[in-house]
């Protein structure tokens, strides 16, 4: 009997020590396996905010060369139009660009335009799927005509906060162009458009300063400030009356030089 004990410890232990490497073999694996995975992960975030940096850095680029297009276009057709007319020359850049504020300095015989930009872009994750970010600028064009001379393009970039007053503008002009769209002939007037577009008299965006009626059109001069007041512009928004021909009134909206 002692003989059979001895040989039941020999075997408990040999189990023992058999299910104490088997546990250390699987803890071992199991480190691995984690280390592996973390390093999985830290390399696909690197390689996630590598691409996704590039691929922003790109998509400020392609602000940039828009801008820079843009504005050689709108000096060549600046220098086409052969004018000195402040007003046809806002409206050329106003066609060429779209921006909603559009400023002329006589001393310096130079326009200034104010644009935001907003591009979006794909995005790449840890996890597939991925998704889209985008980036802003504000672009300030300068178009002046040193001497007489061609007009002279500059782009500078800003960061996208600061064209919000243009934006604010800009919306408004498209809404002053709705609501003047929608009224009735009798509210072709001064007073009439004024309380179209601020009915309840307490906004500071919208000033009315003419309405002119010729030729089957109603011509709206009104100056659109931003909600800050920082920056205003002066809009002429051109509407078609009945008897001229239209079954539905058509309106324009574009920057003008004075009010």
């Amino acid at each position: 009997m002692p003989h059979d004990d001895q040989d039941g410890s020999v075997v408990m232990e040999r189990i023992n020590r058999s299910m104490t490497t088997g546990c250390l073999t699987m803890l071992i694996a199991l480190v691995l396996v984690l280390a592996a995975g973390l390093s999985w992960l830290g390399y696909a975030d690197w390689h996630a905010g590598k691409v996704n940096g590039e691929r922003r850095q790109e998509a400020v680029s392609s602000i940039l060369r828009q801008g820079r297009d843009a504005a050689d276009d709108t000096a060549r057709s600046l220098d086409a139009s052969r004018t000195s007319d402040v007003d046809e020359l806002t409206g050329v850049i106003w066609e060429h660009t779209g921006s909603p504020l559009i400023a002329y300095d006589a001393s310096r015989d130079a326009f200034t335009a104010r644009l935001p930009k907003r591009v979006v872009y794909e995005t790449v994750g840890v996890l597939p799927g991925g998704g889209s970010d985008a980036v802003s600028r504000c672009l300030d064009f300068t178009y002046s005509r040193p001497h007489g001379h061609a007009w002279t393009p500059r782009v500078t970039a800003r960061d996208g906060d600061a064209c919000r007053p243009a934006t604010e503008v800009g919306s408004l002009s498209r809404l002053a162009g709705k609501r003047i769209e929608g009224i009735g002939v009798r509210q072709l007037t001064r007073a009439g458009v004024q309380q179209a577009l601020d009915p309840t008299g307490t906004l500071r965006t919208f000033t009315v300063r003419s309405v002119v009626r010729e030729d089957g059109t109603a011509a709206v001069s009104v100056l659109i400030s931003s909600h800050d007041g920082t920056v205003g512009q002066c809009y002429r928004i051109t509407r078609s009356v009945p008897g001229s021909g239209e079954a539905h009134p058509s309106v324009t909206v574009t920057p003008a030089s004075s009010c």
